[in-house]
């Protein structure tokens, strides 16, 4: 990496409020000052919406971001689309697509189409059982009921806008969860070859591992930003 310490901006994954980084950017500690990317308004925000609510939500001239889950397709756009500021981008069992690909067209067949087939059907939320099974497991039973019941639907062009694909130009590093039943391991080792890492942590916590198992994240973390390149 190219910076020590320094500013971060944390996007979390789709539909999960911004409460679930607060004890990791305690764990963080004052060396890296941090915020939590907004959301964009309106009812169907586009991709480029995300992005640029992320970009607003960095008050700083230049910081690091830290992507989970769907936010690897906004933070890698990011850094493309602000690449004078943004220092180094890192994965926290992140959806990386391929220049010009999707958070859809990255997964593998036959999931690809089915998840396009949800959306169409239901929407974007997935239901109370699946986001227990999946994004919640591994959680405490208060901390599991918050995240389903805070859960929000979002914007079908997160999942479906395609990303630019020009490649990226910034250090980058990734942290694969290995219990995670959200993103499989082995999917997660793709996304962290397409991001071109050579710099990979693994935590053996279910898709959240900064509630799961804060400290361990945030010193994955705090290692991978402050490497020098």
């Amino acid at each position: 990496m190219t910076n020590s310490g320094g500013p971060v901006l944390l996007l979390s994954g789709a539909g999960l409020p911004a409460w679930i980084w607060d004890a990791a950017r305690e764990a963080l500690g004052p060396d890296h000052e941090t915020a939590v990317a907004s959301r964009p308004d309106g009812r169907t925000p586009s991709l480029s919406s995300y992005v640029d609510a992320a970009l607003d939500s960095a008050p700083w001239d230049r910081f690091a971001v830290v992507a989970h889950s769907s936010g690897g397709v906004v933070g890698t756009e990011l850094a493309r689309r602000a690449h004078p500021r943004v220092s180094a981008v890192i994965g926290v069992s992140a959806v990386v697509p391929p220049p010009g690909g999707s958070f859809v067209s990255s997964m593998p067949f036959p999931q690809r189409h089915l998840l396009s087939l949800a959306m169409r059907l239901a929407g974007t939320r997935p239901p109370d059982g699946a986001l227990r099974r999946g994004v919640a497991a591994g959680l405490d039973e208060p901390t599991a009921a918050r995240i389903v019941a805070e859960f929000v639907p979002e914007s079908p062009d997160l999942y479906r806008g395609r990303t630019g694909t020009d490649a990226l130009r910034v250090p980058t590093g990734y942290v694969t969860t290995t219990q995670d039943r959200e993103l499989s391991p082995g999917l997660q080792g793709r996304f962290a070859a397409r991001l071109g890492t050579p710099r990979q942590r693994s935590l053996a916590t279910g898709h959240l591992p900064m509630l799961e198992d804060t400290t361990g994240l945030a010193g994955a973390l705090a290692e991978m930003l402050d490497q020098r390149g």
